[in-house]
């Protein structure tokens, strides 16, 4: 029998177990009610990051972006798209780099966009540069 597949909530930041029954795009949070899954990405602090890249089953694609990129700003239509596609197979999420310095250099991010995927609590791949969604999709298949 599959184990129990821990989520963290999109809104409260709580962290739920999925029972290999129930539909995944069923969850509801136990603290605060809302969906686990939304099919959006999710804006990300450092603090979000920490508990969504740790304490998540799935796998976690983050983009991290900074406001006054060109490329970043034609990246969002594709990782909202990528979003309502991929969940509840992946997490899709954004870092604002302007914002979290330090953590974007924790990760040593050197050029923007950067799309990294966490899984487990553990960078497995990076990806720098733009891409489209049938690009993207195929990179993190490649990946989980």
């Amino acid at each position: 029998m599959a184990e129990a597949m821990h989520v963290v909530c999109p809104a409260c930041g709580a962290v739920n177990r999925l029972p290999p029954e129930k539909p995944a795009r069923e969850g509801k949070c136990g603290k605060c009610g809302q969906a686990l899954f939304r099919g959006q990405v999710l804006n990300l602090d450092a603090a979000a990051f920490e508990r969504h890249i740790s304490r998540n089953d799935l796998p976690v694609l983050v983009d991290f972006w900074a406001p006054w990129c060109g490329p970043c700003k034609m990246m969002a239509p594709v990782l909202d798209q990528a979003a309502a596609q991929l969940e509840p197979r992946v997490r899709v999420a954004k870092l604002n780099t302007e914002t979290e310095q330090a953590l974007a250099a924790r990760y040593n991010i050197r050029s923007i966009p950067t799309l990294a995927l966490f899984r487990g609590g553990r960078e497995i791949a990076r990806q720098a540069g733009a891409m489209d969604l049938a690009t993207l999709t195929r990179w993190i298949g490649q990946h989980i």
